[in-house]
């Protein structure tokens, strides 16, 4: 039994964007260490050093090796090694890798996006090489313009990429069930690799180089619930026959209240929209949630099953959805006896497995 962290990340660096093509340098991220007036730098605690794309200034995190319980090596992927024997340390097969800086829009120009994506992704490409197929990733596509993103979806599909990054809102605040994406998706069912919608924004003009963006849920949270309900009001998932598409740290405890939701929508507004809202809702439709240990999870699975959901660490990270041991505390629960451990076995190996399309791997 694969045992499969669903969410993880690396922190990019200048290694990165080495990947650029020789008539792109132009358009590489420069580090900038800028202290505030009066000599001393910001006062919260990772927000002294950013990446400079295009005029504007986006954070490059100093993450803290105690409270992400990692060192630098294993976050920035230098040390290939010592990254997978963290992993078997905690029980952990596959990670599936997400990046950090593109949980947030790269820059408004096409150009720069296009660029900075393919070396991105072919950074990632190489750094599966060495993993053995352990380090399973998200690629971010350039989605401002859909002809490069296509093309670069070929790219990622056979150089270990397990899934297709989207973000709750993007491309001028384009919603998931906007027609714009249906080539993406047609794409994507074909080559078999999930939507993975997950915390950020899509909006250039939003920056966390301001530090009370921390504070922002409205901005970073709440566009992925709006496209689980987007996804299913439109009826744009049940359009494509195989596509899967994952809601990703955000934990699962909304779901009761968007279920809720749904039935007032379907039950009084049927006059505007008209859509099925089945009993097996996650399943019907091939929607995935990334839970967490804080989540009642036996309500959670009494509401919607234990097909669809899978769990993630959100390794390298420090933030809410940071738990280093997550997959251990939920097999925890089942040898305790808060969750059925049948559930349990779905949530960190066959389910992630099918919704990544890893149900084939051997390692």
């Amino acid at each position: 039994m694969l045992i499969i962290d669903a969410d993880t990340h690396a922190d990019e660096t200048e290694e990165t964007w080495s990947f650029l093509e020789p008539g792109e340098k132009h358009l590489e991220p420069m580090t900038l260490s800028p202290a505030r007036a009066g000599g001393s730098e910001t006062s919260i605690k990772g927000y002294n050093r950013y990446w400079a794309i295009d005029g504007q200034m986006r954070v490059r995190r100093v993450r803290d090796d105690v409270r992400t319980g990692t060192v630098q090596g294993v976050r920035e992927l230098t040390d290939i090694p010592a990254r997978l024997r963290q992993m078997d340390d905690l029980g952990v097969d596959i990670q599936v890798i997400y990046p950090s800086l593109f949980l947030s829009q790269v820059s408004a120009r096409a150009e720069t996006e296009v660029a900075l994506c393919k070396a991105y992704n072919r950074w990632m490409a190489q750094k599966f090489a060495l993993g053995g197929g352990r380090l399973r990733w998200v690629a971010p596509l350039p989605l401002l313009t859909m002809s490069a993103a296509l093309e670069e979806l070929e790219f990622v599909a056979e150089n270990g990429a397990c899934g297709i990054l989207k973000k709750g809102r993007e491309c001028g605040g384009r919603l998931p069930s906007d027609s714009y994406f249906f080539p993406l998706y047609r794409a994507a069912e074909v080559a078999n690799m999930p939507i993975c919608i997950h915390l950020g924004t899509g909006d250039p003009n939003f920056t966390d180089a301001d530090p009370r963006a921390f504070d922002s849920m409205l901005v970073l949270t709440m566009p992925v619930l709006e496209a689980f309900h987007g996804l299913i009001t439109n009826k744009t998932a049940c359009q494509f026959d195989d596509l899967r598409f994952g809601f990703i740290e955000t934990s699962g405890s909304w779901l009761p209240f968007m279920i809720k939701e749904l039935k007032r929508c379907a039950d009084r507004m049927d006059w505007m929209k008209s859509f099925q809202l089945e009993t097996d809702l996650l399943q019907k439709h091939r929607l995935y949630i990334a839970c967490d240990t804080y989540d009642d999870l036996p309500e959670l699975v009494s509401l919607a099953g234990d097909s669809n959901l899978v769990i993630g660490s959100d390794f390298g990270h420090a933030d809410m959805a940071s738990e280093i041991d997550a997959l251990a505390r939920l097999r925890q629960m089942a040898d305790e006896g808060c969750l059925c451990k049948e559930s349990s076995r779905k949530i960190l190996s066959s389910n992630p497995a099918k919704f990544y399309g890893l149900e084939s791997v051997e390692l």
